[in-house]
Formats: structure tokens, C-alpha cells, sequence
């Protein structure tokens, strides 16, 4: 087998789990992003939705492209270069390596620049492949941490949520997949992009280029998952200056008092965190259509996923699903 996992010893599986759990520990009081990018130009609106998000100093910024395990680069003095340096200060102009530096100009763009910051380049091996696994991190003097990955996968999901594995991180960015609407394929095929919001443990955020537009819509349904949805998102759009609009749907009238109650009690658990709503809004129809069409004049639908498990969001699908695939604006899935 040409390609495959680096063998790791007893004693150095459980020195990795140790270090592992003393990054988790030390992470666990910050909040952290993980913007993924491919190769396409819309991809770089996840980390413009980044910047936003990371504005505070307790805020870590990891930008991630995968590169699929690539036997092109077996290939003589490439290949030993390779293993002893860093792509990402190498000057290698490899798929990946120019993506991420180009989320450099747009960080600096949004107001978070680099330049100056101390930076560390580690290369780690990685299926085998002569490139590995490269990062580059830049630590500003607050503590606040931005880091470019270059990470070696078998395919592009896998490669992201074994990346999660290795956060944890609040916050996972993804660009819009163009099957979706019918435009140019990118990396991001909607295959991917679908596996990334079904399995992952922390909120996934499908971006698309919403910035022309103002506000995060907020759905509840009165669930207790949902109400800490409602928290969680608020917080978000406080941090960002963006103005909270509630929003329930009740699936006929029967069932509207219902839903004005639980927009009725998301507004007043932000009251308690002092947090303003600046609208609530009440809807009877089909959840996901009312969302997606309601939802489509604010920067940001925020939807949860009922409490179901991974294993029933891949079987039976989610409302939630259903608006991140057919939205026209950005698509906070919180978990």
C-alpha cells in the first residue's frame, strides 16, 4: 500500500493523547474557528466570515485547506525536499500553499494582521505522503493564536472532521457547495459539505456571500435545545454588532400561540442576558420553506438540529439540513 497512516508505538499513542489533552484543556476557555477554503475565490468568503466572528483577543483563528493524498509528488529530489521542510515556508507554489497565503491578505483586509506577530512552522508525517501534514502559526502578543493548515487526507470530509478531532474548535466555516445552485463545481461539492453539518460536534456555519445584507435570524421552536441555540447565536451576533430578529414557525394555526410563546420566552432569556432583540416574527406553514423565505433578507439564518443524533440527521435528514441546502443567504447550524 502505497499510502497509509504512520504506525505509532503504545508509548507514543499515549504521549500524543497526553498532549492532545493538555492542548484541549488549555483551549477550552477560547473560542475557536476553523474556516476551511478550497481552491476558489468563493471559498475566501469563509475566512471574511472568520475575521468577523474572531474579534476579541480569547479568539483563535485556524484556516484549513485539505489537500487529497497526491502520488505526484513521488518524485526524486521533490520528494526528500518535501519531507525536511515546511511547504508553507518552503516557497513551494503547490495547491493549498497559495490558497492560504491569499487568506493572509484577507485577514489583513478585515483588520487582523500578522505581520510582526512571532510564527512557528511545524511538519508533521501523514499517510505516507512525501508533503505531510504543514502549519504555520502566528501568536499576536495578546495571546490570540491564527494558524495556516495544510493538511493530507484521504478525501477533503475526512480531512476536516479529523481536524476537529484535533481542536476542539466552536466553530466551523464552510463555503456554499455550487452544486447546490447549479454553478461551477469548486472543492466543495455538496457531498462534502453535507457530511461536515451532519457529523460534526460543533456548529457549522455554510457561508455564502451575504455580507450585502444586515442581521442574524434567529428560529426556535421553544425546545431547550433550542433556547440554548438562541443563546449561543445571540452571543455571536452581539460580539459582530449584528441586529437579532426571533423568528418561530407553527405548522398550522392550531399551533401558532405556541410558537409566539417560544419566541416570546428566546426574547426574554436574552432581556436576562441584556442582550436587544430588535424584532420577532411569527410564521404558520412548512418550517424549512417559511425559514429559507423569511430567513433570505438577513446575513445569517441560525437553525439547530432538533437534538438528534449523527445517526438520524444521516437517516432521516433535519430541517436544519433542509435550510442550509436550499437558503440564499449564510446558514448557522448551531450544535
Amino acid at each position: 500500500m502505497l499510502f497509509r497512516r504512520t504506525n505509532l508505538s503504545d508509548r507514543q499513542e499515549a504521549a500524543v493523547h497526553k498532549t492532545l489533552q493538555n492542548l484541549r484543556s488549555q483551549r477550552r476557555n477560547r473560542f475557536r474557528i476553523l474556516a476551511c477554503i478550497d481552491g476558489s475565490e468563493e471559498a475566501l468568503i469563509t475566512v471574511r466570515f472568520a475575521a468577523r466572528f474572531c474579534l476579541q483577543d480569547n479568539c483563535d483563528l485556524i484556516v484549513l485547506f485539505v489537500r487529497p493524498i497526491d502520488s505526484g509528488l513521488q518524485s526524486g529530489g521533490l520528494q526528500v525536499r518535501l519531507a525536511r521542510e515546511n511547504m508553507l515556508e518552503a516557497g513551494f507554489e503547490l495547491p493549498g500553499v497559495t490558497h492560504l497565503k491569499s487568506a493572509l491578505d484577507i485577514l489583513k483586509q478585515e483588520g487582523i494582521d500578522v505581520e510582526g506577530w512571532p510564527k512557528e512552522a511545524q511538519r508533521s508525517e501523514a499517510w505516507g505522503d512525501p508533503a505531510g501534514d504543514n502549519k504555520l502559526e502566528f501568536r499576536s502578543p495578546e495571546g490570540r493564536s491564527v494558524v495556516l493548515k495544510l493538511k493530507t487526507a484521504p478525501d477533503v470530509a475526512n480531512g476536516i472532521l479529523d481536524q476537529y478531532e484535533l481542536g476542539p474548535y466552536n466553530l466551523i466555516i464552510m463555503g456554499q457547495p455550487s452544486r447546490w445552485h447549479g454553478e461551477l463545481m469548486t472543492f466543495f461539492r455538496s457531498g462534502i459539505v453535507q457530511t461536515v453539518a451532519t457529523m460534526a460536534p460543533a456548529s457549522v456555519l455554510v457561508a455564502r456571500d451575504s455580507f450585502d445584507k444586515k442581521g442574524f435570524f434567529i428560529c426556535t421552536d421553544g425546545s431547550s435545545r433550542s433556547m440554548q441555540a438562541v443563546r449561543r447565536a445571540a452571543v455571536l451576533a452581539e460580539v459582530t454588532g449584528e441586529p437579532i430578529t426571533l423568528f418561530s414557525v407553527a405548522d398550522s394555526q392550531a399551533g401558532k400561540p405556541a410558537a409566539e410563546e417560544a419566541v416570546a420566552n428566546a426574547k426574554a432569556l436574552l432581556k436576562a442576558m441584556k442582550i436587544q432583540v430588535a424584532e420577532t416574527r411569527v410564521a404558520v406553514g412548512k418550517p424549512a420553506e417559511e425559514i429559507v423565505e423569511s430567513g433570505s433578507l438577513y446575513r445569517v439564518i441560525v437553525v439547530t438540529d432538533e437534538g438528534r443524533s449523527r445517526l438520524e440527521r444521516v437517516l432521516r435528514g433535519s430541517t436544519a439540513t433542509e435550510v442550509v441546502r436550499k437558503a440564499r443567504t449564510s446558514v448557522l447550524d448551531v450544535r
